[in-house]
């Protein structure tokens, strides 16, 4: 039975993993337990989020939506990649979900079928830690690098806690009966890699890397370089990283569009050698 962690012990795994953490004030009291009767646990999941709205943290933690109060999710996290603690109970996040859709995060399968109504449902507030994220929700507004980061540091520090895989980590539309669509979005880059859309399998993916280090781990750094007279983007990589043919990586991370010159006092961003 997975119990759900004091307040002290989240805080504690968090940090461990290298996150930046804040304590929204009550939150170690603020919780749906009482007022449902509902307690919160054992867990199975973590459900990720976007928050559809910005300046959204004391909405999250203590003011909530109509209809809907507070808390909102256990963990926010804000652009800056700052995790600020909301509830260590009973949160308003997750719903009713599909049960097709839990039953294959509460084992682990590799893939996770559409939710559907019609296998049943299950109160997703009783059995996962929800985590929400800042963005729009709009599908143009970026996560930063640093948010991501943070965020697979927080799925991957409960995962690791739990000797869960990253298969228990889930999104709000792989299990919503309501054709919830969170999260969605571009990300602006994670360790090497430049811009991309947002899935849960790749998100996923860069849990599941994580999982294999210690909590310590950082993905691969990247650096800058400034580009002086006479530089192309192939003497830059072969310099550099080694390699020529290594120039698309930098044009890459540095959002060169196709054909683009450089020039002298440009900042370009290279990948670990």
């Amino acid at each position: 039975m997975a119990t759900p962690l004091t307040p002290d012990r989240l805080l504690a795994i968090l940090k461990a993993e290298g996150v930046k953490t804040a304590e929204y004030p009550g939150w170690r009291d603020r919780e749906r337990d009482d007022e449902t009767g509902k307690p919160f646990g054992p867990v199975h999941m973590i459900l990720n989020h976007h928050t559809a709205g910005a300046n959204s943290l004391a909405i999250v933690a203590k003011k909530g939506v109509t209809g809907l109060p507070a808390p909102l999710a256990h963990i926010h996290l804000a652009k800056s990649g700052l995790a600020t603690l909301c509830s260590a109970g009973r949160a308003n996040h997750a719903g009713l979900m599909a049960k097709n859709a839990y039953t294959s995060f509460l084992n682990e399968a590799s893939k996770h079928p559409a939710p559907s109504e019609k296998s049943g449902t299950v109160d997703g507030n009783d059995l996962a830690y929800g985590i929400e994220t800042e963005n729009l929700g709009d599908g143009k507004d970026p996560y930063t690098r640093t948010q991501y980061d943070s965020w697979v540091r927080i799925n991957a520090a409960i995962a690791r806690e739990y000797g869960w895989s990253a298969q228990s980590c889930g999104c709000h539309k792989e299990t919503s009966i309501e054709g919830k669509i969170d999260p969605k979005g571009p990300v602006e880059g994670y360790g090497t890699r430049a811009r991309f859309t947002f899935t849960g399998d790749q998100f996923r993916t860069d849990v599941h890397e994580r999982l294999q280090h210690a909590a310590s781990w950082s993905p691969g750094a990247v650096t800058t370089y400034t580009v002086a007279a006479g530089d192309t983007l192939w003497s830059i990589a072969a310099a550099e990283l080694g390699a020529g043919t290594r120039w698309p990586q930098i044009a890459d991370l540095s959002h060169l569009k196709d054909g683009e010159q450089i020039s002298v006092g440009q900042v370009l961003t290279l990948p670990k050698k």
